[in-house]
This record gives C-alpha cells, sequence and structure tokens, in this order.
C-alpha cells in the first residue's frame, strides 16, 4: 500500500458496537495508533494472502495444462538431442566394454 499516493478513497463499515470495542482493543494491544491503521493492516496482510494463493493455483493449473499436453501429443526430438542420445548410448556402450574387459 502506498502511503505516499496523493489520490485517497475512503471506506466505511458498519459493524456491532461489540465488534469495534473488541477490534480497538486489539488495535491498541497491538500497538497501532488507531482502529484504522489496524484495519488496513489486518485487510492489507489478508489480501495479500488471498491473491497469493489464488495466482499459485492458477499457475499450477496452468503449469498441469502444459505438462498434459507435452504428455499427451509430444513433440519430436530436434537434430541436436537426437544426436546427443546417440552419443550418449556410444559412450555407455565403451564405458560398458571397458568395465567388462577389466573384470576378466
Amino acid at each position: 500500500m502506498n502511503r505516499t499516493s496523493k489520490e485517497q478513497a475512503r471506506f466505511d463499515a458498519r459493524l456491532p458496537k461489540e465488534q469495534k470495542q473488541f477490534f480497538e482493543k486489539a488495535a491498541q494491544l497491538g500497538g497501532f495508533r488507531n482502529l484504522t491503521d489496524f484495519v488496513l493492516m489486518a485487510v492489507q496482510e489478508k489480501a495479500k494472502a488471498i491473491i497469493q494463493e489464488k495466482e499459485q493455483i492458477i499457475g499450477s493449473e496452468r503449469d498441469a495444462a502444459i505438462f498434459f499436453e507435452a504428455i499427451t501429443q509430444p513433440k519430436r526430438p530436434s537434430a541436436a538431442l537426437t544426436k546427443a542420445a546417440a552419443d550418449y548410448r556410444k559412450f555407455v556402450e565403451r564405458s560398458s566394454r571397458s568395465d567388462d574387459r577389466a573384470a576378466e
């Protein structure tokens, strides 16, 4: 929340007297200057947590869709990947033959 912003808006809420007194006590015990500062801090933290949670879920759903598409519709390997796989197979075969000779 940017307090240096020149534009401000007002937010009013109606609540039972007992609830207001309860909130005021919490604000006082929490070291806040007033009820407004306490409410703004609490609402800011809750809003941030909700937004982060929802964005994480949306990201997870997007990641799941990308993963599912990659599994169900795989792309052909590139020439570089095909060459790397062939080179690896040759390396493993040579290493295996060297191990077999060393064991004799």
